[in-house]
């Protein structure tokens, strides 16, 4: 499994990235990686973690694109670039998936223009794995497309089900629709049309629709697939994140108010560790773009060498589930919506 990673992508760009690839190589026997970047500044940062296993190597690229570029055009303009060489590479077969830390726009786009949407595929989608009751929850769209449309959606919730079944290992994930409301008449008229449509798919047996659902049931286990549009989707997904950090926090002031509340932290030590874990976005590593031919991974911007580490993981993972040929067998299907 050969695994292209960008290596000037992101704040913490090459030092950390190039660490968590290597991190990766070195703990995951049959695992290649190349990374994408200024050659000199890559072995650089390389010599900073004990120089390169002989699973990594590097591919020079001389150009960055940075978050002050027009998302739209900074891949055919900056030719040269980490990521445009990256994914450039993954089309012509250099390797099996591309991970990046750098700008989502221009990742989205250069990923739509140069590996290509599956045919029959509107817009890919980004789907982040979030922590809920339950095993965890497939939020689709996350950011990626801020308007959609009911085929869109339809589209989403296909992609979302697949992705759930191979990434939660579930036979029949549930999808529901994110709503203010759980009844068949809420929310606005995309909402309303995208629930008839995805009901009728449910009927039909081609997806485990469950309904409307809100985002506070979500979180609690109620649904393996949470459907939306991009705005929305960001705007519950930051939350999240929010309240995560928020709790982390509070719990930290909490367990060290006197000498009784730190002996109380120390009892319930290794359970706060295993709950920090579960919120930890690194854990996780990136988001990956569902819809497009070969597997391309968003890592946050502000990864470290953990989130990399897995983010490489995760896509050798996107690899080998294939899931473009799924979507392909199924593409009827998801461009009517019956």
């Amino acid at each position: 499994m050969k695994i292209i990673v960008d290596a000037m992508g992101g704040d913490n760009a090459p030092e950390e990235i190039v660490k968590g690839a290597v991190q990766a190589a070195r703990a995951r026997a049959g695992l290649e990686i190349v990374l994408v970047g200024r050659e000199e500044e890559v072995t650089a940062a390389a010599a900073g973690c004990g120089g390169l296993p002989q699973a990594v190597r590097i591919v020079n690229a001389t150009e960055i694109i940075d978050m002050h570029d027009d998302p739209a055009t900074a891949f055919k303009i900056k030719k040269d670039s980490s990521m445009t060489v990256g994914l450039t590479m993954l089309k012509n077969g250099e390797g099996d998936a591309f991970v990046s830390a750098g700008s989502t726009g221009a990742l989205l786009s250069a990923g739509t223009l140069l590996v290509k949407r599956v045919r029959g595929i509107r817009r890919a989608a980004m789907a982040p794995l979030l922590p809920t009751a339950g095993k965890g929850l497939v939020l689709v769209d996350c950011g990626a497309n801020a308007e959609c449309t009911v085929e869109y959606l339809i589209q989403f919730a296909y992609l979302g089900s697949f992705y759930a079944a191979k990434a939660l290992g579930l036979e029949r994930p549930r999808v529901a629709l994110l709503n203010i409301g759980t009844e068949d008449s809420k929310g606005d008229q995309l909402r309303q049309d995208a629930y008839r449509a995805l009901k009728e798919a449910g009927e039909a047996g081609h997806l485990n629709f469950t309904g409307n659902i809100e985002a506070k049931e979500a979180i609690k286990g109620g649904c393996d697939v949470v459907v939306t549009d991009g705005f929305s989707g960001n705007v519950m997904l930051k939350s999240i994140e929010g309240v995560g950090s928020f709790m982390g926090k509070e719990l930290k002031g909490i367990f060290l108010q006197s000498l009784k509340t730190k002996i109380a932290a120390l009892l319930v030590k290794n359970g706060l560790s295993a709950f920090k874990e579960r919120l930890d976005p690194d854990t996780i590593g990136g988001t990956p773009f569902l819809g497009l031919q070969k597997p391309v991974i968003k890592a946050h911007g502000s990864s470290k060498a953990r989130a990399i580490e897995n983010a490489v993981y995760q896509a050798a993972a996107a690899a080998e589930a294939n899931l473009a040929a799924e979507i392909e067998a199924n593409i009827e299907l998801m461009k009517t919506g019956r």
